[in-house]
C-alpha cells in the first residue's frame, strides 16, 4: 500500500510540474533568496521601439502595459508592467515626440535590433555610501545624479540613482535607484505578472560574484558563453522566462 501510494504521489508531482507554460529554453535553476527579490526595484527591457517591446511583452506575459512617461532631455520613454507590490519590468525605448538627443541614448537603444532585457536596478536609500563602496573595491559604479520623468497624467515623479551610462560587468551589475517622495511605479503599472526569479550568466562568472558580494547583492551568476540576465515570471501566460 505504502509503495503504491508514493506512485500515485509522484506521478501526481509530474503532473504539476509540467502543467506550467515555459517560455524560451528549460533551465535547471534554485530558488531565488527572498532576499534579492527584495533588493530588486525594477528590471530594464530594453527597445529599439517602444511598441515594439509593449507588444513583445504582452505576447510574453499576457499583459498590456502601462505608459510610464518621458524622459526629458534623453530622448526615451517607457511602459510599465508590475512584477510585485515594489518592483516593475521598465520597457524603455526611444520618444518619437522629443528631438534626438545631441548623445547616444542610454542603454544602448540606438544599436538594438530587437527588445531585450538589459540590466536591473537595485533599491538603496544610502546611494552615497553604496557610491562609495564600489570605490573602495574598484567596481565602476557612477556617481549619484538626480533623474525625472512626467507621467501622463502630468504627475512629476523625481529620484536620485548611480548614473546608468556607467556600465559595469556587462550591466549585471545594476544601478541603484532611491524614490525618496515619488510614489513607486510599480503602484500605477500593469497588474498580471510576479518575479518569482532572476540569475545571471557571464564568461567570467567568479570576478562578476566577486563585485555582487561587494555590493551586498544576492544575485547569482553561473558561467556562459555570452553575459544575459534571465527573469522567471509567473504570469498568465504560465511561467516565463525574459533574456
Amino acid at each position: 500500500m505504502t509503495q503504491r501510494i508514493i506512485v500515485v504521489f509522484a506521478a501526481l508531482f509530474a503532473f504539476a510540474m509540467t502543467s506550467h507554460a515555459h517560455s524560451g529554453p528549460s533551465q535547471k535553476t534554485g530558488p531565488t533568496d527572498s532576499s534579492l527579490l527584495a533588493q530588486i526595484d525594477h528590471l530594464v527591457y530594453a527597445t529599439p521601439d517602444l511598441q515594439l517591446g509593449v507588444t513583445a511583452i504582452q505576447k510574453l506575459l499576457g499583459v498590456r502595459a502601462t505608459a510610464g512617461g518621458q524622459h526629458p532631455g534623453l530622448g526615451t520613454r517607457n511602459a510599465l508592467v508590475a512584477l510585485g507590490p515594489t518592483s516593475y519590468l521598465e520597457i524603455i525605448g526611444p520618444d518619437p515626440d522629443q528631438p534626438k538627443p545631441a548623445g547616444p541614448r542610454r542603454f544602448g537603444i540606438d544599436d538594438l535590433t530587437a527588445p531585450r532585457l538589459l540590466t536591473w536596478v537595485a533599491k538603496s536609500n544610502q546611494l552615497d555610501a553604496i557610491e562609495t563602496l564600489a570605490k573602495g573595491h574598484a567596481i565602476p559604479l557612477g556617481s549619484v545624479i538626480p533623474g525625472s520623468r512626467k507621467r501622463p497624467d502630468g504627475l512629476v515623479l523625481s529620484w536620485r540613482y548611480t548614473d546608468p551610462t556607467i556600465v559595469a560587468a556587462d550591466r549585471i551589475v545594476p544601478y541603484f535607484i532611491d524614490w525618496g517622495s515619488s510614489p513607486h511605479p510599480s503602484t500605477t503599472a500593469a497588474k498580471g505578472a510576479l518575479l518569482v526569479q532572476l540569475r545571471a550568466e557571464h564568461p567570467d562568472p567568479e570576478r562578476v560574484q566577486k563585485m555582487l558580494d561587494a555590493l551586498g547583492l544576492g544575485l547569482h551568476v553561473d558561467k556562459g558563453p555570452l553575459p544575459a540576465l534571465i527573469a522567471t515570471v509567473d504570469s498568465n501566460r504560465g511561467r516565463v522566462e525574459l533574456r
